[in-house]
């Protein structure tokens, strides 16, 4: 019997063990990571979860959140809220340096990371407040946070979380609904606090400001009742405004008690709490209450120094004061009488009871313990005060508002709601003389005679200016639309752009070009797009718009950017261009949270897909194209990590015959232009070589051309390299990026001698670059291939013994280089070990072809002549020229001295075992420089 039972609890715990998901405890670290297989961190007191969710069961859409761990999930908090995971291969990991990395299993694009100060021992914790906190191991959190889920809320507020400004950082902190209850994306609203003037909460819909909270009285916001204290529930609020902080937060005396803020879809604060025993949450009041008042609706729309009563059917006017306009409340109220001296300190005030404050964003506040007596005084010695009224009723009644401009969105409550009391400024009348004397009625009938003369001018004005423009308007509207027929491209309306990225709001941002900012949007279809939008004052005009515009619309290739359309309309030039989701290279590059993504494979794939790229602007496009641009920023990602070349506003189009040209404007940027081009204007295809040269260094080493890497010299990486070339010093791995060169070793899996070699080969082929002869992209892509063919695959098959064999095959040059390059293309694609079947993809041709054995005769002889008789001036590196086709062979029936044979050339023959028995041959032949 007591066997069975141990037997029974064992199977009890096996069953448990696996169908629970699995939990990580309440840390994250660099080497415990969590998945999306129902691993998730809690809280060391149980009371958060932070995991994958779906909102809606079902929904492939997948989300990193944190919830409270209670019978009905609540989410408090989402990372990646504007950009969900499809599916269940998400993972959340953290660097070596602290930053988190939200990615999807399958492919390396990032969906969210965090960012913070490097760490040496990062770990990240989630506390039982439901802060994940981010900070060195075995630190306090309280106090040594690097990066904390609290100061980047979503539509929540928990208890100990601020809502405001970090004024010493800049660090803003406000709430951004759901987009519905069952789409965590960021919705319509958003509240926060405005430091303007004197602080106050406000409820934004876009920019458009819908609701205001007031300011902070000590006790509660002055237009916010059902947010006040609630001393049964032990239910406090804070606000703090100094030098270093504007913030509001409130806390529970009670441990045992949940309570949340949170910003509904609707655009409504709504305040709950935990109803432990029929577990729900119970709501304790929302602002705006507008079934209660109907003033709380929206902002009040009574303009100045007008009242909204929610027991009156339209507004009201301040006492002494009336309308502007009756029809119009939004023009608001105007004093009844004209002001007197104020210095005469005559004026009284009349006191407005149960009064939601006005808007303060033009007020001062004395928050010391001045009475009202005093703010009377205080307002009585400034002739611009127009009102006053207590600042803090938390005790004592004490401190002061102050207005000194016209009263807006002033609103009175009914009973149920408490307000603050309010001393609006009534002024003393001129006392108006009876009688007029004759000269008195002479000058009024003078001043009114110059005052109908100059009005009617005015008026005339007017009307000729309107006239103008309409008809200025007219032909701007013909030239837009001739403009866009030219461009023979399809013109998207500036309304549907508008409404694709949200009016162009910051949320939908990208980033900001030379030219101006682009933003991401969603057509009504829901293709994504990059929306390049001209700014007003950029220094590209309409030509360089159009020049893109037409440029880009006539190239067809997997490596350019793809452009949709554009808009030329109401003054606006808009691109609009396919959507990159892993944005520009240099943020792979340049950013240490996203370099740990780009491993060396993906490094060749970009280097040769920009080579491409350049290929077809410069040789295989109907036209040729010189770039003029190219750098790390201009070159984007798609989701495969595959490079497009992009801007192409500096662009120029040479004829068919035209290899070079000038001009006396230079476009550009600085550090990535051929020596030429910056100072004398002349560029031309080997332009983008010199650029191409800078970025591909910039690749390899993964540090920026433009930093200073010599103390004494202010050398830029291209100027480091070439002294240390110079020099005859080898690029070491202290100049390469620490994870660049990690990433050699584990890719090749060998020793750093073997690696150097490598890097030195590439490195000394974009130093090529700064000489004055430059080589063309054809060439470039030539040695690129070859370069990276012979690292890959060198230590497996023998290239040479294979280039070897086929002397036997009958090929002419160009068939030779045309194979050679296929062969490449096939293994960059597939990484296979197809090289050992070379040979016997050249005989599955069918044609027969002319020998080959002479051209490997050339090959080998240009090798020993680069070697031998390198050039101080047009430096060229010596690597095996396989891969690259020949520029001009020698007849094969010539023969030259054979006095001009070397003993170092013929010993570099002998040094190659393969080549052994071709040296008497070229020594015979006379082939040999």
């Amino acid at each position: 019997m007591k066997s069975a039972v141990i037997v029974c609890f064992l199977c009890l715990l096996l069953s448990t063990a696996f169908t629970s998901p699995s939990n990580a405890g309440d840390t994250l670290t660099p080497r415990r990571p969590i998945s999306d297989d129902g691993s998730t961190l809690t809280s060391d007191g149980g009371r958060f979860q932070l995991g994958f969710f779906s909102p809606v069961a079902g929904s492939p859409d997948r989300y990193i959140g944190i919830w409270y761990n209670i019978s009905a999930r609540t989410v408090v908090w989402v990372a990646n809220r504007g950009r969900p995971i499809t599916g269940r291969s998400g993972h959340l990991s953290m660097s070596e340096n602290g930053s988190l990395l939200l990615t999807d299993g399958r492919s390396s694009t990032i969906y969210w990371s965090s960012s913070s100060p490097a760490l040496v021992e990062p770990e990240a914790r989630l506390l039982d407040s439901g802060n994940f906190v981010v900070m060195e191991n075995g630190s306090d959190p309280s106090s040594s946070a690097a990066w904390q889920s609290f100061d980047h809320p979503t539509d929540t507020l928990l208890p100990g979380m601020k809502l405001g400004w970090n004024l010493s950082t800049g660090l803003n902190r406000n709430l951004t609904s759901w987009a519905t209850s069952s789409d965590p994306s960021p919705g319509d609203y958003v509240a926060g606090i405005d430091v303007a003037g004197v602080p106050q909460l406000w409820v934004w819909s876009g920019t458009q400001q819908i609701w205001r909270g007031g300011p902070w009285n000590g006790i509660r916001f002055s237009g916010s009742p059902a947010m006040r204290p609630d001393n049964a529930l032990t239910l406090h609020y804070q606000f703090t405004s100094n030098s270093d902080e504007t913030v509001y937060w409130f806390y529970l005396e009670s441990s045992t008690l949940l309570s949340r803020l949170v910003l509904n879809e609707r655009g409504l604060l709504e305040r709950f709490l935990w109803y432990d025993i029929g577990q729900l949450w119970v709501s304790l009041g929302a602002s705006p209450n507008a079934s209660r008042n109907s003033c709380n609706k929206r902002v009040s729309s009574c303009g100045a120094n007008g009242v909204c009563s929610p027991h009156a059917p339209t507004c009201t006017c301040l006492q002494g004061f009336r309308p502007k306009n009756r029809r119009t409340w939004e023009d608001g109220c105007e004093r009844e009488l004209p002001e007197a001296d104020c210095r005469s300190r005559t004026d009284t005030f009349v006191m407005m009871n149960n009064t939601k404050l006005p808007d303060t964003s033009k007020a001062t506040a004395n928050r010391s313990t001045a009475s009202l007596d005093m703010c009377r005084d205080w307002c009585l010695r400034n002739c611009s005060c127009t009102a006053y009224a207590a600042s803090n009723l938390s005790s004592n009644v004490s401190g002061c508002l102050i207005w000194t401009s016209d009263l807006y969105d002033l609103t009175l409550y009914d009973n149920e709601d408490p307000g603050q009391d309010l001393y609006v400024r009534q002024v003393e009348s001129r006392p108006l003389n009876k009688g007029l004397s004759t000269n008195s009625l002479l000058r009024r009938a003078s001043a009114l005679i110059i005052v109908s003369v100059v009005l009617v001018a005015f008026l005339l004005s007017l009307l000729s200016c309107w006239i103008w423009r309409r008809k200025k308007r007219s032909l701007y509207c013909d030239e837009e639309e001739t403009e866009g027929k030219d461009l023979d491209l399809p013109l998207f309306d500036l309304n549907t752009i508008a409404e694709a990225t949200n009016n162009f709001s910051v949320n939908n941002k990208l980033g900001q070009g030379g030219f101006g900012p682009v933003y991401k949007g969603r057509l009504v279809e829901g293709q994504e797009i990059a929306v390049k939008r001209l700014s007003k004052t950029s220094s590209q005009g309409v030509n360089e718009f159009k020049n893109e515009v037409m440029l880009i619309a006539k190239l067809q290739h997997r490596n350019l950017v793809r452009l949709l359309g554009c808009c030329i309309q109401g003054g606006e030039r808009i691109l609009v261009y396919e959507y990159m989701p892993n944005g520009s290279l240099d943020a792979f590059l340049f950013d240490e949270a996203k370099r740990a993504l780009l491993d060396w494979k993906k490094c060749r794939n970009i280097i040769l897909g920009i080579a491409r790229g350049l290929l077809y602007l410069h040789q295989d496009s109907r036209l040729r194209i010189i770039h003029r641009d190219l750098k790390a920023s201009n070159v984007l990602l798609d989701k495969e990590m595959m490079p497009k070349i992009s801007d192409f506003g500096m662009a120029r189009i040479f004829g068919g015959e035209d290899t070079e040209a000038n001009t006396r404007r230079v476009v550009g940027t600085y550090g990535y232009m051929s020596p030429e081009y910056a100072m004398d204007g002349i560029f031309s295809v080997k332009s983008d070589v010199f650029s191409f040269g800078v970025l591909l260094l910039e690749i390899i080493t993964g540090r920026k051309n433009r930093g200073v890497y010599h103390s004494t010299l202010q050398l830029n990486l291209l100027g480091h390299i070439w002294s240390l070339w110079k020099e005859g010093v080898r690029v070491q791995p202290t100049d390469i990026n620490a994870d660049h060169y990690a990433k050699l070793l584990n890719a090749w899996d060998t020793d750093n001698a073997k690696i150097i070699t490598w890097i030195n080969n590439s490195v000394t082929y974009s130093i090529g670059a700064q000489l004055a002869k430059y080589e063309t992209v054809k060439e470039v892509w030539d040695h690129l291939a070859r370069l990276y063919t012979q690292s890959n695959f060198a230590k497996q098959y023998q290239l040479e013994a294979d280039i070897r064999a086929l002397q036997q095959q009958d090929m002419g040059i160009q068939d030779f280089y045309s194979v050679m390059l296929k062969l490449w293309d096939q293994l960059a694609l597939t990484e296979s070990s197809e090289l050992r079947a070379f040979p016997a993809y050249v005989t599955r041709r069918e044609d027969p072809l002319p020998s080959v054995n002479s051209i490997v005769h050339e090959l080998l002889v240009e090798e020993i002549r680069l070697k031998s008789q390198v050039d101080k001036r047009t430096v060229t590196p010596f690597t095996p020229s396989v891969f690259a086709a020949p520029q001009q062979s020698m007849p094969h029936n010539q023969s030259r001295p054979t006095s001009k044979v070397s003993s170092d050339e013929c010993a570099y023959c002998k040094e190659k075992g393969h080549w052994k028995s071709q040296c008497p041959l070229l020594l015979n032949k006379g082939k040999l420089p």
